[in-house]
């Protein structure tokens, strides 16, 4: 069973061309909000140099290496916890992923359309962060009348209920369950969103791939997780090329 995960964002941050780029598919990628309705999935093989040697030493005739599931999902608008856009259903295809990645836009194109009209950063990575929050209290709320009731009969359910009652107040204080040190295996009943692992890709211009200062100060902004800087244009563009002709294109470029 592969992992996955899933590939979120605001609408034309460039969620489909990273999706194209990672799997070497060619979805749509249009300058319009919800140009991908239905999640598209791609499984790509995760390179690994120790198969080879391993194949040798325990003479195995095939390769398989560790596989990994992208799942490039419909973008986030604000109110998407209760119903906005596609609201519940897009919801639903994060719930069954096992990370989040998240797209941020950082490059300029006159040509693609932003949702709200300019670009910044730090305020659409709060948008998609509050409608995962609030779903998750949604979900939180509904559980623990729930919970209560199983926990008077099933002792067992007692730290669960605990656990999820901490995650509320967590929540309310305006951070990611990633960020706590909540057992997740506690929460694991619920799929809450912000419970999962985060990954943070900035797709930028080109040019900004060298500017230290601008990556030292997007990267404070997810810290501690990860944050990886892209021109996904530029990658999906590579992946559709041979390998000579991608080294060529990067030396190309610089």
């Amino acid at each position: 069973m592969s992992l996955s995960i899933g590939i979120v964002g605001l609408p034309n941050v460039g969620k489909s061309t990273l999706f194209n780029a990672l799997t070497k598919n060619n979805v749509l990628a249009a300058n319009y909000p919800f140009a991908t309705i239905e999640p598209n999935v791609g499984v790509v093989g995760v390179p690994d140099e120790r198969l080879a040697k391993l194949a040798t030493i325990f003479g195995s005739e095939k390769l398989l290496p560790a596989a990994l599931s992208f799942v490039d999902i419909a973008g986030i608008v604000k109110g998407a916890s209760e119903g906005a856009g596609l609201g519940n259903k897009f919801l639903a295809n994060i719930r069954e992923t096992d990370a989040i990645c998240q797209v941020i836009r950082v490059f300029t194109d006159g040509d693609v359309v932003h949702v709200d009209g300019r670009i910044d950063p730090s305020s659409d990575m709060e948008t998609i962060n509050m409608e995962l929050a609030l779903a998750d209290l949604q979900t939180i709320e509904k559980a623990i009348p729930r919970l209560e009731k199983e926990a008077r009969v099933a002792k067992e359910k007692a730290p669960i209920l605990e656990a999820v009652k901490q995650a509320n107040e967590w929540l309310q204080s305006g951070k990611p369950l990633s960020q706590s040190k909540i057992d997740r295996e506690l929460l694991h009943e619920l799929h809450l969103l912000t419970a999962k692992p985060f990954l943070y890709v900035f797709n930028v211009d080109a040019a900004e791939l060298a500017d230290d200062e601008l990556r030292k100060k997007l990267s404070a902004l997810v810290a501690p997780a990860e944050a990886i800087f892209l021109d996904a244009k530029t990658e999906a563009e590579l992946a559709e090329l041979s390998d000579e002709d991608a080294l060529e294109l990067l030396q190309a470029i610089g």
